[in-house]
């Protein structure tokens, strides 16, 4: 369903802008090289730009800590609709080995939602184009998602969010 609503949506070009949420740069370096002449996404209508308000998507890399919470929500308010959200990495897609530590919430999925899940450790290039691709409806889904929530016992991700939307 989702990827016939983003065919509709985007139709053959997907703007992205690429949100580093505490990264090793191993997922940012492969997301770049994606954008090179050898692996060419231009051609597939995708473009990197500079600002979340001329982007059709977020790629978000790296797992999310309790600082980069509150600035990646505004970076998803800045996108405009419609927007899809792509998790590259392991650590974006599930916090990888820091999704139990005191000051990481998690994948990008604990804060923002996600519509897109690239996984891998970095994620080759070609993962990359392929979920992309997938995004825009291109190529078949070929496995089902499944969700888990793990925050830390105790820890509150609701009222912390909503105090940084009220900005108090």
């Amino acid at each position: 369903m989702i990827n016939g609503i983003l065919k509709k949506m985007f139709g053959k070009s997907l703007w992205l802008f690429h949100a580093n949420c505490g990264a090793c740069n191993g997922c940012d370096i492969e997301v770049i090289d994606v954008l090179t002449p050898y692996y060419d996404v231009e051609r597939l209508g995708m473009k990197l730009v500079g600002s979340p308000r001329h982007a059709d998507a977020l790629i978000v890399s790296g797992s999310v800590s309790r600082q980069v919470a509150p600035a990646l929500l505004r970076l998803l308010e800045a996108t405009p609709d419609p927007k899809v959200v792509i998790a590259v990495g392991s650590c974006a897609v599930g916090g990888n080995i820091w999704f139990d530590t005191y000051n990481v919430l998690g994948g990008a999925d604990k804060v923002v939602p996600v519509n897109m899940y690239i996984p891998g450790c970095p994620p080759r290039p070609e993962a990359i184009i392929y979920g992309a691709a997938l995004a825009l409806g291109l190529v078949p889904k070929k496995v089902a998602a499944r969700h888990e929530k793990h925050i830390p016992p105790g820890f509150d991700l609701e009222g912390y969010l909503a105090q940084w939307k009220d900005g108090t």
